[in-house]
């Protein structure tokens, strides 16, 4: 038996860690007096004898008639016994009064929902994560999927979780699928994972994504009922349970969308057990060439761009379609003599203008962040290199291949998230300009309008502020923060906590508008105490053009106590939104925000007035990147109000998860305010 089954048992029998952590040095070392324990512990003497004092009290330590005395502890195998004893006891106490228990309930209770109530959960910590997904795996009926890291995957089985998927009763019938990635670094802990599969389990099943393909987020979702979505970013991944923290939902729809994302992930993906064998051999197929020089790999990348007859498709990094703009002049000269061009790339602020430029005789798309530069040309021939911080195609590791099968495997995962990505907006958080329409009535708002080549602009006024603060005023400010009263419109109110701007513009095939989406997260020292709130704009024509009107806030069931309805009714008087504040429960509604990656998602409904539409439950998912940057400004609204805010951020990429498909917004179109101040001033 592992110690780490020991310590499980001995919280079963109601020790803290600490507790169990003395009992199982105390077992190992024999009889000892409470001095000899404290100094090889290193604990203060008064600390070990307040443990002690407690383990006899629970019965797994026992003092000699000495003196001084001595402690020593009751052999193991009388604990085992005991805690079994205890669970029996408790077992039939309940099977005892289980009918008087029942009886009772069905006279208190109310009647069972037809359906199930969809919410939202936030569960921190390794103890109560991996708990839940326990649960989830003893509830499988069909199917359990999970999106994880090697390193999730160890920590897993440290929990039982494989022991748990192994002893299923409905082993023969229910699918395990995970999807992970294995690199030359971890392949010998995967080893180690996939040898504690029984022969017999014939339905639990690994792969790995195709090179290039982003795996992200990390998710357990159960036979499509109901997801553990993972908000910790990938790269702060560690064994400290505060580390990790989870978002579980049983929404249908978001469920739904999820799933879609794994099943496009699990399609393109390799078999575990056949990337296991790559990685060993050192050979993503059998006649791939590896090539090791930087000069000779920049070459034959250069002399394939070259050739190139029919067609390019290229999935590269931020810096990597810059450096196709550089190279501009050999992709205009393939494109003269009849070869199409196609780039994949993640947008952001600083490589706009490339894609911009490029867009004028190749077509380009955002996709998120890949790990792979990958180009395939005709169909027929290969380059992929691994991503890096220069990323510079001519970087180790390289490989190149005519492998058919090969090429043919990988065009078909390129052209499937070609289908899914789309070309860069325009319409930026940068490219909106402000213009106040000073309160033009709800009649004048006409219903959504496409409208391309119109500057994108905003139903309020706003202003970047030179920045008087730092990043550490702001944090100061939210530490030290004392709660203003919540006496509007008499008085400033202010906020504390993280908030995220971004623009979605889905394809037309999603029949929703262009939508500007503000979320923020506030804590208890706001005037309002802590809550999540939603800001929808929509493009809208108004009197003075098309621009982004506030048409909807929504916020949880905190802001009931403090008349939040009416202060977004008169803090968006003037706009839509100002007839259309809406409360929802605090599981309908969920924002968070945890190292650089926000979240914000919601069970219900919103309906967009004035127009026809209806915002379905869905979620954005924000990740940060670049430096952090500390920013101020003023925003004027219609109603008079003013707003100064304080942020210290980050740009983001965007991933909006709409209930039928999966949507990724330009990096441009997303920030994320890490910490925000933001003080509301009556009109």
């Amino acid at each position: 038996m592992s110690e780490e089954k020991i310590k499980r048992v001995l919280q079963d029998f109601g020790l803290t860690e600490t507790e169990g952590k003395l009992y199982l040095f105390l077992a190992r070392r024999g009889a000892l007096k409470g001095t000899e324990i404290a100094r090889q512990v290193k604990k203060d003497k008064a600390q070990v004898y307040h443990i002690l004092k407690n383990l006899q009290a629970k019965g797994l330590v026992e003092a000699t008639l000495e003196a001084p005395v001595r402690f020593t502890t009751v052999p193991f195998e009388k604990v085992v016994e005991s805690a079994i004893k205890a669970k029996k006891d408790e077992a039939a106490r309940i099977e005892n009064i289980k009918q008087e228990l029942l009886d009772y309930w069905k006279t208190t209770s109310r009647a069972r929902p037809v359906a199930p109530l969809e919410k939202f959960r936030v569960i921190k910590g390794n103890k109560k994560i991996y708990s839940k997904i326990l649960q989830m795996i003893t509830e499988t009926k069909s199917q359990l999927s999970s999106v994880s890291t090697v390193q999730g995957l160890l920590r897993a089985d440290q929990f039982g979780l494989l022991d748990a998927a192994f002893d299923h009763p409905l082993k023969s019938r229910v699918h395990f699928r995970f999807l992970t990635e294995v690199s030359q670094k971890n392949v010998n802990a995967m080893k180690t994972l996939l040898k504690k599969k029984p022969k017999a389990i014939v339905n639990f099943k690994g792969r790995n994504p195709n090179l290039g393909l982003r795996l992200s987020p990390r998710m357990v979702i159960r036979d499509d009922a109901e997801i553990l979505l993972f908000i910790t970013p990938r790269t702060d991944v560690s064994s400290k349970a505060r580390d990790e923290m989870c978002l579980w939902t049983n929404g249908k729809t978001l469920v739904q969308s999820f799933s879609v994302v794994f099943e496009n992930l699990w399609t393109n993906s390799t078999d575990i057990n056949e990337k296991i064998s790559e990685i060993e051999t050192g050979k993503p197929t059998p006649t791939a060439r590896v090539i090791s020089d930087a000069r000779t790999a920049r070459k034959t990348y250069d002399n394939l761009m070259s050739s190139a007859e029919k067609e390019i498709i290229l999935m590269t990094s931020a810096n990597g379609l810059i450096e196709s703009w550089n190279s501009i002049a050999l992709l205009k000269e393939r494109v003269e003599r009849g070869a199409s061009v196609k780039i994949m790339a993640p947008i952001t602020k600083d490589n706009l203008h490339a894609a911009q430029e490029l867009l004028k005789f190749c077509a380009v798309k955002h996709v998120p962040t890949s790990y792979f530069d990958t180009v395939i040309v005709d169909g027929k021939r290969l380059f992929q290199s691994q991503a890096s911080p220069s990323h510079k195609p001519a970087l180790t590791p390289h490989f190149y291949t005519d492998d058919l099968e090969y090429v043919e495997k990988t065009q078909k995962m390129l052209n499937d998230v070609w289908r899914n990505a789309h070309i860069p907006s325009t319409t930026t958080l940068e490219s909106i300009k402000p213009f106040n329409p000073a309160g033009a009535p709800l009649s004048e708002y006409k219903a959504f309008s496409r409208s391309e080549g119109v500057h994108a602009k905003l139903a309020y006024g706003f202003e970047k502020k030179p920045v008087t603060v730092t990043e550490k005023d702001i944090l100061n400010k939210i530490i030290n923060a004392k709660k203003y009263p919540a006496n509007w419109p008499n008085d400033p109110i202010r906020f504390y906590g993280s908030g995220a701007t971004a623009v979605i513009h889905p394809p037309e095939s999603f029949n929703l508008p262009d939508i500007l989406v503000v979320a923020n997260h506030w804590n208890k020292q706001s005037s309002f105490g802590a809550g999540d709130v939603l800001h929808f704009s929509m493009w809208l024509e108004t009197p003075k053009g098309y621009a982004f009107v506030p048409v909807a806030r929504v916020s949880d069931d905190t802001y009931r106590e403090t008349k939040g309805p009416d202060f977004g009714n008169a803090f968006y008087a003037g706009t839509p939104a100002g007839q259309n504040v809406q409360l929802v429960k605090k599981d309908e509604l969920q924002i968070r925000f945890h190292g650089n990656t926000f979240f914000a998602g919601w069970t219900k409904p919103i309906p967009l007035i004035p127009s026809k539409y209806t915002l379905p439950p869905a979620c954005i998912l924000l990740e940060g990147y670049d430096k952090l940057v500390t920013s101020v400004f003023d925003f004027m609204f219609p109603s008079g109000a003013r707003t100064n805010s304080e942020v210290n951020g980050f740009d983001a990429f965007v991933t909006f998860f709409h209930p039928a498909s999966k949507y990724s917004g330009p990096g441009t179109d997303g920030t994320v305010g890490r910490d925000v101040v933001a003080t509301i001033y009556p009109p």
